[in-house]
């Protein structure tokens, strides 16, 4: 194992046998989608088709992602892949570099197995891993490039057990999080050897300033962590990772589950990036009210932001069940308690909408706008109404979200390669979404949102 090893050279790749994506055709994209505006959008409201190939897929890299430079003006996301359960190991895979104003891409990657990137804070540099992994062996690479690609560089290289523990990692998450001062990077693996079930998934921190890496923590029911570093900059915070607990599932020796234990099950804490100090979201694991699993941090706030299912099993299995966001502040960590946790803040966000089916959704780097799609119907018997809608937001744990303004219809068929996945940049300027209403999945931009009012 080679850990910390930095190559101060633009080096080859690490396995001269690697092969590279097959090569990006050229595309007459962006192109303007005014089509897909109706008389309930906002006037002004311009839509931008990024990518159109039609035998190959793209898409945005996640709502929680740290994709964007903290100017706007530049965010990576996937060519050859869709939205979920996606295979980065495919040869069409790579990473393309987008520049907002004009939606031209450029593209970042070249190896194949590229998984879980990162830009880093100051949007000099882009982190990802080539995982060359299985079960209980193989090489995991910590690489980084300038963020326009040039300049590839290996800082660390795990092929053996990771360091001080029994365990080699494989089967890396899709996402990975990044440190608000840039200092170190978060990812989710698979810890199992390839032969017995069981097998735990675990939290690696990487050190970006001087190598290595160690475990944090690791669990059988952390399957889909779904990691997010606090972007806070303040010290006390931004330590702070949001990950997800999905108590029920049962793993394949090869890490994948075998049952999956939704519902009640799952909750969410907050972990340092030392493994202390557990804490709770105080949210679902009562009746009536469950994790959706989609979380996110409140901007540069100690906040974070839940969809939560709410209604009985009566209602879910009436298919009549909402999707309520709910902001809370985590508290220390007294058990699987969720929303029965004392002491605890709980801010309906969507209170003053009439019914909610907020499912994804993600803010602006300071905290004061959100969108998210909305999903009119969990029947997928019937013609299925999607929306994406942007809302403000007030105080942070006392205020409801105001001026809840509808923006238009994705067209998405909503199948998992196709999630809608909206989210802003920093500036809350403009906004992403992936739709396969084209027939492929394909990303697109959203551009003169209307102002905060």
């Amino acid at each position: 194992m080679v850990l910390g090893e930095y190559r101060h050279q633009a080096d080859a790749l690490t396995s001269p046998d690697l092969k590279k994506p097959k090569a990006m055709p050229s595309e007459n994209f962006p192109v303007n989608r005014a089509d897909l505006l109706d008389d309930r959008s906002p006037e002004g409201l311009e839509i931008l088709q990024i990518t159109g190939d039609a035998a190959t897929p793209a898409c945005h890299i996640s709502m929680e992602a740290q994709v964007f430079t903290p100017d706007s003006r530049f965010f990576v996301l996937h060519r050859g892949v869709g939205v979920q359960s996606y295979d980065h190991k495919a040869p069409e895979h790579q990473l393309l570099l987008c520049e907002a104003e004009t939606g031209a891409l450029t593209p970042l990657t070249d190896e194949v197995g590229v998984v879980a990137p990162s830009v880093s804070p100051d949007g000099k540099y882009l982190y990802y891993f080539v995982d060359e992994t299985t079960p209980g062996q193989g090489r995991l690479t910590l690489r980084r490039r300038n963020i326009d690609g040039s300049a590839p560089l290996t800082l660390t290289i795990l092929d053996g057990a990771i360091p001080g523990t029994p365990f080699r990692a494989s089967r890396p998450g899709q996402l990975s999080t990044i440190r608000s001062d840039g200092g170190a990077l978060g990812l989710y693996c698979f810890l199992g050897d390839g032969t017995h079930a069981g097998g735990s998934y675990g939290l690696i921190i990487f050190d970006l300033l001087q190598g290595g890496c160690h475990l944090v923590f690791h669990g059988r029911s952390f399957y889909n962590m779904h990691i997010q570093y606090c972007r806070s900059l303040d010290e006390a915070h931004k330590h702070n990772i949001l990950i997800q607990e999905n108590h029920g599932h049962l793993i394949a020796p090869d890490g994948t589950p075998t049952h999956r234990g939704w519902g009640r099950g799952a909750d969410i804490h907050v972990i340092r990036d030392d493994g202390q100090h557990m804490q709770n979201m105080p949210w679902g694991k009562i009746p009536g009210e469950r994790c959706s699993g989609h979380q996110c941090w409140r901007g540069r706030t100690p906040y974070a932001i839940a969809s939560l299912v709410v209604g009985d099993d009566a209602a879910l299995r009436e298919k009549r069940s909402e999707l309520h966001l709910m902001e809370s502040l985590p508290v220390p960590h007294s058990g699987h308690d969720g929303a029965k946790t004392t002491h605890a803040v709980r801010n309906h966000l969507t209170r003053d909408f009439a019914t909610r089916h907020f499912n994804h959704f993600a803010t602006d780097i300071e905290g004061r706008r959100l969108i998210a799609d909305y999903r009119a119907s969990w029947d997928t018997q019937v013609a299925m109404r999607d929306a994406i809608y942007l809302m403000d937001l007030g105080e942070p744990g006392h205020e409801a979200a105001r001026n809840i303004r509808y923006l238009l219809s994705s067209g998405s068929s909503w199948e998992q390669s196709a999630h809608v996945h909206p989210f802003l940049s920093p500036n809350a300027e403009f906004a992403l979404f992936n739709s396969d209403e084209s027939g492929q999945t394909q990303a697109y931009l959203i551009r003169n949102l209307p102002p905060i009012v």
